[in-house]
């Protein structure tokens, strides 16, 4: 292959031409455009199931991650025929864009070729946008907080869920926090579901309240304390899916782990350079993520027993 010459690669029944495959992505360790792909390719169950059926918004960087920054929501024009989309409606602003909606690793592939680096699907899928069926938990720790206290508040969430015989899936989040993903029927909006996803955080606030905070406004939070970001319940707010790859010069990955694997995790370690050898040795291990779907009420009859009512977003 001469430099920057394209390259088309066979996924599944689609061929994908990767055009300048040799540009630099990840300037850390060199990583190119086709490394890239090479990675999606190598956890693609994963990433599949990840997205699989999902509104999705796209991160784009053109010219590698240092360079710009591109939000895409609307699939661009030219996208071949097999591509599939969901119709989302932004009512504030009266906009519709149709956004990629992935069933197949072709779709994951030709993002990236795209030059998508980061996948950030909605919590619904496409049978229904309006309902989710995940509610997604977010250790988001402020500039003081160090690693160690997403660790021990990380034990805390997974300790109230227990107690709700509710199983949370844990991910790296491919920076400094970590996210639990729950599987849950698709009965409630999203405002119900930030409610809910409220209630939880208060509820982990009072039992670390050291460590955690729920305070809204960035502002008026303790800057040493870990944030239990509910916000990320709320309609048309995204983050990285799990296998997404983060847009830093390291090529970080929001990576499923275990709950024992908690207190030893570095996320550091997680990079599209280390991910695929983990993945052919451990599998998916959300692939079990869809198996049972869990209800609300307990968490609603928190958030009415203790009068929250979720804040503007």
């Amino acid at each position: 292959m001469a430099k920057g010459e394209a390259v088309e690669l066979e996924v599944g029944d689609r061929t994908v031409r990767v055009s300048n495959p040799d540009r630099v992505y990840f300037p850390a360790r060199g990583e190119t455009k086709l490394d890239l792909v090479r990675y999606y390719l190598s956890v693609g169950d994963g990433i599949v199931r990840a997205l699989r059926e999902r509104p999705c918004m796209l991160h784009r960087f053109p010219s590698g991650v240092a360079g710009e920054k591109v939000h895409q929501k609307r699939v661009p024009g030219g996208a071949p025929p097999w591509l599939e989309t969901v119709r989302v409606q932004f009512p504030r602003y009266h906009r519709h864009a149709d956004e990629l909606c992935v069933t197949e690793l072709a779709h994951v592939a030709w993002a990236v070729q795209m030059s998508t680096v980061e996948f950030h699907p909605w919590n619904s899928r496409r049978a229904d946008t309006e309902r989710p069926d995940e509610w997604r938990i977010d250790l988001d720790p402020m500039p003081e907080c160090g690693f160690e206290t997403v660790r021990r508040v990380a034990h805390v969430a997974e300790e109230i869920l227990d107690e709700l015989n509710i199983r949370g899936w844990p991910k790296t989040s491919g920076g400094s926090g970590m996210h639990i993903y729950v599987r849950i029927e698709p009965r409630w909006g999203f405002a119900d579901v930030r409610r809910a996803a409220l209630a939880f955080a208060r509820e982990v606030e009072r039992r670390a309240p050291d460590e955690v905070t729920t305070t809204w406004w960035r502002k008026d939070r303790d800057p040493k304390k870990l944030f239990v970001d509910y916000n990320q319940n709320a309609r048309d707010h995204t983050i990285a899916s799990a296998y997404s790859v983060r847009g830093v010069p390291e090529a970080l990955v929001s990576t499923p782990i275990r709950w024992d694997e908690v207190d030893d995790v570095d996320p550091h370690d997680c990079t599209i350079a280390t991910v695929p050898a983990r993945f052919a040795e451990l599998g998916d291990l959300h692939a079990g993520i869809d198996d049972v779907a869990y209800s609300l009420e307990p968490l609603l009859e928190w958030a009415d027993r203790d009068g929250v009512e979720a804040e503007d977003s």
